[in-house]
């Protein structure tokens, strides 16, 4: 799983060797492949009469002048990938923006017109995404601050958001218990500290994730989810085009569609990653023809894939 044994590994696949299931579920691990087999025996499967207040409302922090981008590809995937309903919050020159490429989304502006100097209330969300895109302005960074004090329900947390509280360590005793952190290396170095390779790595994010009673998912080519019992699961799906500009933010938007959908914290976690990596698998255009914008309609395609029921 780690790029340090590539070289030696080289290509694999995983099979069954029939062992007997008794001794295959009493049989304790602290690491799991996510399978679609997997997957599917967490996904809902939907009913004729439900309506779009069945599939959740999601909240997107997002945006800034020039990082506007981020939050449509964030909005995009996640109503691409089921939401009820779609709800962004960015500093008003996102305004139009968002309006004409995602009609379906619906947009509050911040007082401020290049970035976010406050946010709004969150208790009427069944989830929240925060960070693509959003920028280190201080009143963001003060806002952002806030926010985390007073909430109680699980965040989702990317990019900027990271950031901040990088730069504020104070802040991560503040992150509300089951949320989910989405680090690619970088972001998580500058969380966590450094590392001498991805073995080390791999103990700091499972002890952290049982320090902060958090989700933690290190992006990478097998995307591990780091779970507050310290277990990782490791994504099966992806490729090397999914390393692009946007992809990140896509998979935020993923992730919160599933929380607001009411899939658990880890349920959201797995079935986000993996439905997001066999997106990037599915691209007509190859590995290096692929760009983030191409991976929400992909995610339709992809949740087709696995079942055509659900």
């Amino acid at each position: 799983m780690f790029p340090e044994n590539h070289k030696y590994v080289g290509e694999w696949f995983a099979k069954t060797i029939h062992l007997s299931e008794e001794y295959y579920f009493s049989e304790s691990s602290d690491s799991y492949l996510l399978t679609p087999q997997v997957v599917l025996s967490h996904y809902k499967k939907r009913k004729k009469f439900e309506h779009k207040g069945n599939f959740g409302h999601a909240l997107l922090i997002m945006g800034s002048r020039g990082k506007i981008g981020a939050a449509v590809l964030s909005t995009f995937a996640c109503l691409k990938s089921g939401c009820g309903l779609a709800t962004v919050y960015t500093p008003s020159c996102g305004y139009e923006i968002l309006q004409t490429s995602i009609p379906e989304a619906m947009v509050i502006t911040d007082n401020n017109d290049s970035y976010i100097s406050s946010f709004p209330k969150t208790d009427i969300y069944n989830a929240i995404g925060i960070g693509c895109g959003l920028g280190l302005a201080t009143e963001t960074e003060k806002a952002f601050g806030k926010l985390l004090q007073n909430s109680k329900q699980p965040l989702v947390l990317d990019a900027d958001a990271l950031n901040i509280i990088a730069m504020n360590p104070n802040m991560l005793t503040k992150i509300p218990k089951d949320s989910i952190l989405t680090p690619h290396p970088k972001e998580f170095e500058r969380l966590f500290g450094k590392t001498s390779n991805d073995f080390e790595r791999n103990i700091l994010q499972k002890q952290k994730a049982m320090k902060l009673k958090c989700f933690i998912l290190l992006k990478g080519a097998h995307s591990c989810i780091a779970t507050p019992e310290g277990i990782c699961y490791y994504n099966s799906t992806g490729n090397s085009g999914m390393a692009t500009a946007g992809s990140g933010d896509v998979l935020t938007g993923v992730i919160a569609t599933m929380l607001a959908q009411g899939y658990s914290t880890f349920n959201a976690a797995v079935i986000a990653v993996f439905i997001h990596g066999l997106a990037g698998e599915l691209s007509p255009y190859g590995e290096r023809g692929l760009s983030a914008d191409d991976l929400p309609k992909l995610i339709t395609l992809a949740m087709k894939q696995i079942t055509p029921f659900a």
